[in-house]
C-alpha cells in the first residue's frame, strides 16, 4: 500500500489546506491522512472535506516552518513496509472496535477513551511513543514483577554473562598492556 499523494493547496500561518489525491468522496482516506497529522504536537484541529478532497490543519502559528517541513515529508510517495502479523492483528482489533462503537454507546466511550489516550501519549512523547508501546512495556513490567527475583536464571544465561564479562575484562587488560604505535616509534597506518 502506498502513501496518498498530498500537496499544499493553501497555507497561512496557523492553517494549511492539503489536497489529497483520490480524496474526493473518500472520507476514509481523508480521515487516515488527518489522523496522521493529529499526533504532531501543536496541531489543534484536523478537519476533512470529502466534497473537495481536502484536509485542513489548524495549528500553532509559531510552528509554521516545522509544519511545512512535515507536510513536505508526507508528500513523498513510497511503499510502506509490508504489514507484520502484529500490524494485521492490531488493524483487525481496531476495525472490530470501530464496528462495535458504531452500534453501542458504551463501546464508543471505550474506543474514544483509548484513542484520546493514544493521542496524548504521542503528543507528550513528540510522536516517538504510542499506546501500543506503552501497553507492551506494561506487560513486560507486569511479568517481571510477577515472576520477581524468585525465578531461577537458566544456567546458560549465567555462563554467557560470566564468559562475556571475563572476555571484556581480558580485552581491556590486553589493550592497556599493548604499546601504542606512536610510543613504539612505528608509523601509523
Amino acid at each position: 500500500m502506498s502513501k496518498p499523494k498530498i500537496r499544499v493547496a493553501h497555507s497561512t500561518p496557523g492553517r494549511i489546506r492539503l489536497k489529497v489525491r483520490h480524496g474526493k468522496r473518500n472520507p476514509e482516506l481523508l480521515s487516515a491522512v488527518a489522523e496522521s497529522f493529529r499526533g504532531i504536537p501543536g496541531i489543534e484541529r484536523a478537519e476533512t472535506n470529502p466534497v473537495t478532497g481536502a484536509v485542513i490543519l489548524i495549528y500553532d502559528p509559531d510552528r509554521h516552518l516545522e509544519f511545512l517541513n512535515h507536510v513536505e515529508r508526507a508528500q513523498l510517495v513510497g511503499a510502506q513496509p509490508p504489514p507484520t502479523d502484529i500490524d494485521k492483528l492490531a488493524d483487525a482489533i481496531e476495525k472490530e472496535a470501530e464496528f462495535l462503537a458504531r452500534h453501542s454507546a458504551s463501546a464508543r466511550v471505550f474506543v474514544d477513551f483509548f484513542k484520546d489516550a493514544d493521542h496524548k501519549i504521542k503528543v507528550a512523547s513528540n510522536n516517538n511513543v504510542d499506546l501500543k508501546m506503552v501497553m507492551a512495556g506494561g506487560v513486560v513490567a507486569a511479568v517481571i514483577l510477577e515472576i520477581g527475583a524468585a525465578a531461577a536464571t537458566p544456567v546458560w544465561v549465567t555462563l554467557l554473562l560470566f564468559g562475556t564479562n571475563h572476555f571484556m575484562e581480558l580485552q581491556e587488560q590486553s589493550r592497556k598492556k599493548a604499546p601504542s604505535p606512536a610510543a613504539a616509534g612505528q608509523p601509523r597506518a
